[in-house]
This record gives C-alpha cells, structure tokens and sequence, in this order.
C-alpha cells in the first residue's frame, strides 16, 4: 500500500486489536509497509487471517490471532503466540470497539408519551437495557484496558513503548441516540491521559485517534441507503463537516505514523488528535 509518510519499524513488533475491521486492517498494513512485524488480533479468526495474507502478499510480515478483548485469558494466549512468532509488543494500537442497538435510543429527543410508557418497537432514554449499555462501555473501555494490561508489560520491561488507542469525535460532541457509545469513547479519552501519566516513567508513551465519520460496515446502514445516497442521519453528519465529506481510512494513517514514531512524536504524550474534516471545530453556524 501507499503510505503518507514512510517511519522506520523495522524489527519492531505491533499489535493491532479488532485488526480485521476496514480501518484497523488499514492501520496494520501501514504499519507494515514501514517494516513492523505485525499481529492482528480479532473476535473474528477468518477476518484476522484474511488480512494478514494481505499484508504477506505485498511483502509484509503479519499473523492473524483470534482474541476477545473482554476476556484476559484469550488475550493472554494471544500474547503467547506473538512473542513466540515475534517477541514483546513494541506498539500496541487499541482498535477493537463498537456500538449496540441496546445502548441506543430510537429518538433524538425524549417526548412525554416516553416518560409515560414504552411503546412497540421504540426505544427511549426510559427504556434503555443496562445489559446492553454495559456491553457497550465494556467493549470499548474494558476491551482497551485488558490489551494494554497484556500487552504493555513487555513495554515496561523493555523501558520503551507506544500504544495508541481509538478514540471517536463523540468523546468531544457527543451524538443522539448513542449515549452508551458516547460515554465509553470519552472515557477511552480520559483513560488515555491517565495512562499516559502513569507510564511515563517506563518510556511508555500514550496517545489517541479520534476519528469523526467513516464509513465502516458498522455504520454504513445508518449512514447510507442502499443505493448509496444519504440517509437523514448522513446528510446531518455531512452539513456539520466543513470539509462536506466522510473519512476514508487512508485519512488515518498519517496520524497514526506520526504518533507511532518516537522522532516525530517523541514528546507527544497524553494527546487525543481529532481526524474529523472539522467537525469539532465547527459549531452549527
């Protein structure tokens, strides 16, 4: 693949959780067109797999691991089998995340008739299942907890790492109808600076993407109709996008190198770098 801006990994060994997804798979073929030897880690073992052939096929080194990033002993088997094929984590990108129809509202506003009752087939602030926004926080706070307990104590040993976490632009402005979503991405956000302090002094350094709007298989049927105009949701995004249009995942990857290399971003630490077309920046008005 063509990469922005080419970094020096070789011999360098990164890690990539929910590596099997359209952006995350991007991330770990950039990675590897600049020398790293690259794990991809997903629930999805065929996913895995399929983009580490990828990535061998234009010369790369990659491997495809099946891991639950709710579940430390899978992460630690998954462990196991990267320092066995590659040796300790140098870089740790904490990809896997996501949302839920249970952590989501049918509405963007909460009306009356909701405070009065359920009604069939809608979902208000009232009726949200606790199970279901606790999947959500959990997949995406917990499942970037878990990897960097696994993964960044070859880090610590070593004295010298860098994880980067995935953010959202909802950690900033937080969307309708996903508070469960909003929530575990702003706390991805706090849990970032946290570490980023608390790992200083083992060489470890810590920093987030916060993507805004990409079309990812995640999200594309809320996004896009099936013959590929925009949807009302869509054309909201887009109008609050100074730059009028979705992210690709190539959007990615220069931050992603930037952050990953200790003499471009040797005294980045602590940072959350939107990657949004200016949606943060941009107020309605």
């Amino acid at each position: 693949m063509s990469v922005p801006l080419k970094i020096d990994l070789k011999d360098k060994v990164a890690v990539v959780t929910g590596g099997g997804g359209i952006l995350c798979s991007s991330m770990a073929a950039a990675l590897a067109e600049c020398g790293a030897k690259v794990a991809i880690l997903d629930l999805r073992l065929e996913n895995a797999q399929k983009v580490a052939e990828s990535i061998r096929k234009n010369g790369g080194e990659a491997m495809g691991i099946a891991a639950n990033v709710l579940e430390k002993e899978s992460l630690l088997a998954a462990h196991q089998a990267v320092k066995d094929a590659y040796g300790p984590c140098d870089l740790l990108i904490n990809g896997a995340g996501g949302n839920h129809p249970k952590g989501t509202t049918s509405s963007e506003f909460v009306t009356k008739a909701d405070a009065e009752g359920p009604t069939d087939g809608k979902i208000s602030f009232f009726d949200l299942d606790p199970a279901g926004v606790g999947f959500v926080f959990n997949l995406n706070f917990i499942g970037t907890l878990l990897p960097t307990q696994v993964f960044a104590r070859d880090m610590a040993l070593k004295g010298h790492g860098v994880i980067i976490n995935i953010s959202s632009m909802n950690a900033f402005r937080p969307l309708t109808k996903i508070p469960a979503y909003s929530g575990a991405k702003a706390a991805v956000s706090n849990f970032t600076q946290w570490l980023a302090t608390h790992m200083s002094k083992v060489g470890i350094r810590v920093n987030a993407i916060a993507p805004g709007f990409f079309l990812t298989d995640q999200n594309r049927t809320l996004l896009t109709n099936p013959d590929g105009s925009l949807t009302a949701r869509g054309n909201t995004i887009l109008s609050h996008t100074p730059m009028g249009r979705f992210g690709t995942p190539e959007d990615l990857l220069g931050t992603l190198l930037w952050l990953a290399d200790d003499q471009a971003a040797g005294f980045v630490n602590g940072a959350v770098i939107p990657v949004d077309g200016g949606f943060a920046a941009f107020s309605g008005v």
